[in-house]
């Protein structure tokens, strides 16, 4: 194990030395990390063997995505989104649930024997965007901010918004309870969403405030104050999966009440986004290693063809029917539709179908697997190339065509995810 620990270093430090020419190339750095992961594993070198069992890979990728949902949350500013709000509210609102819905058709049409709520589960796992995949999408300056600016949210908030549809269809496809009664509604919504966003609002609000207090006072080291932050998202994952409710839900919603009320949330937050880069980093290297080998079992058409079509028809038609009324062009429709990469979310709530043991668990994880692979590729690799493509078009329109445009709207941009 602590051969393979040394080698994902070693791969780690290798592309740090390069990272800065990554960025506008054809090659992204989840694509350089699940490639490594595979290479190392067991289906080609077999040089790296971890020795994880699934339940510790879940606890690795639990841990990861409380964590980024807590990072990302907190870089919304929502007193800017209060009044920049309608792209991103048309993707999540309108956009997200037509594609969880064409998602679901297109696998009922193409696995055989699934039924609705596998495949609405399904559906909802592969629905969160991961705007890593696609950095240059919303950093290239050339694309008009408002559109970059959608993209943020979107992806900041979608996996956060879809982690209660995830819990639902898992308990109907599970089948552990009566689903039908009213006492599971009223126990879902108290468990899941409930406890999650109380526990996530006390942790991340009490936390925000009393850093305030003690930076004010100046009894607070820098350094500190940063681990403080960290500690606050596995904190509040940590205590709502022990209090029986969402650690996800709370981890997120922690995130935003963070973000709102700290006077100092970039600064101190800075280490916890380092630490969720490093953690998601790892997860790709782990997801190559441990999960992608198996799923080339599975590699068959109807799989490949899932896969297609949610990258493709199931996020971009989806996408064209929420932007309907906006005055969008076409250019800008395709672009925004195109660009909706699946990756570490997705992977890590995919796990869920291996750990409780669903039926054709392994068959529906390669659909996740396959999926967030083809993503990592096609969305890394025509990133910076698309970003250009399109910010050329807009720069070269005439200023007066420009003027008429919803896309030329100003706003006030929402932080990135840093790297």
């Amino acid at each position: 194990m602590s051969g393979g620990i040394a080698i994902i270093g070693a791969i780690v430090v290798g592309f740090a030395l390069v990272s800065g020419r990554v960025g506008p190339s054809v090659i992204s750095s989840p694509m350089i990390f699940v490639a490594a992961g595979l290479i190392t594993g067991d289906r080609v070198l077999d040089i790296v063997d971890l020795g994880l069992e699934l339940d510790a890979v879940d606890v690795v990728g639990e841990a990861t995505l409380g964590v980024l949902l807590f990072a990302d949350a907190s870089r919304i500013n929502l007193r800017a989104l209060r009044h920049e709000y309608m792209l991103p509210a048309r993707l999540l609102g309108i956009g997200l649930p037509l594609t969880v819905a064409a998602t679901t058709g297109v696998l009922s049409l193409l696995i055989d024997g699934i039924d609705v709520w596998h495949a609405a589960l399904i559906a909802a796992i592969l629905s969160p965007t991961d705007a890593a995949l696609g950095q240059e999408v919303v950093s290239d300056s050339s694309v008009p901010a408002r559109i970059r600016q959608g993209l943020t949210v979107e992806s900041g908030l979608n996996d956060g918004l879809v982690v209660p549809a995830v819990a639902l269809f898992l308990a109907f496809a599970v089948e552990e309870d009566d689903v039908s009664s009213a006492g599971f509604w009223v126990g879902f919504v108290i468990r899941q969403i409930g406890l999650g966003v109380l526990v996530g609002v006390v942790i991340g609000a009490v936390g925000a405030y009393l850093l305030n207090r003690s930076e004010r006072s100046r009894s607070l080291d820098g350094v500190w104050g940063q681990l403080a932050v960290l500690a606050l998202a596995i904190t509040t994952l940590a205590a709502t999966i022990e209090a029986g409710g969402n650690g996800f839900i709370a981890a997120f919603v922690a995130g935003l009440a963070f973000g709102h009320i700290s006077d100092h949330a970039e600064h101190l937050g800075e280490f916890t986004e380092d630490t969720a880069q490093l953690a998601a980093a790892i997860s790709f290297f782990l997801f190559g290693n441990l999960l992608l080998g198996p799923a080339l079992d599975h590699f068959n058409l109807a799989v490949i063809l899932c896969a297609l079509a949610v990258l493709t028809l199931a996020r971009m038609i989806p996408v064209a029917v929420a932007m309907i009324g906006t005055g969008a062009a076409f250019a800008t429709r395709a672009f925004v539709g195109w660009f909706g990469p699946r990756g570490l979310a997705s992977i890590l709530f995919g796990l869920l179908l291996l750990e409780e043991e669903l039926e054709q668990a392994d068959e529906l994880f390669a659909v996740v697997a396959w999926t967030v692979a083809l993503s990592v590729v096609l969305h890394g690799a025509t990133a910076a190339a698309g970003a250009r493509r399109y910010g050329a078009w807009w720069n070269d329109m005439p200023h007066h065509e420009q003027a008429s445009m919803p896309e030329s709207v100003s706003v006030q941009e929402q932080r990135r995810r840093r790297g």
